[in-house]
């Protein structure tokens, strides 16, 4: 299991499966990350890794249509994109 915090939501900590997609779990447990279409389409799930980046899976070619590469190195990835292996924190 890997802790997740959400960081953005009162610092609300839950815990997740290994390879877990981060978005799914912020709407399995309340984590509020914003979102709309879910499938890498719109962006608005666009949030930042705080702690925990290199816990984190490659970033895919639909994050690259929403995120520079300047946002890439400032821990920014699409929350419907990313799934998790080890503790993060998430903001947005």
């Amino acid at each position: 299991m890997v802790q997740i915090t959400f960081a953005s939501n009162n610092d609300l900590v839950v815990s997740a499966a290994e390879n877990s997609n981060l978005l799914r779990v912020s709407i399995r447990e309340r984590g509020g990350i914003p979102f709309k279409c879910g499938g890498g389409l719109c962006g608005t799930c666009k949030c930042r890794i705080t702690a925990g980046l290199d816990n984190t899976d490659d970033v895919k070619a639909k994050e690259h249509k929403h995120l520079s590469e300047q946002d890439l190195e400032q821990g920014f990835r699409m929350a419907c994109q990313t799934f998790v292996r080890g503790d993060v924190t998430v903001t947005w």
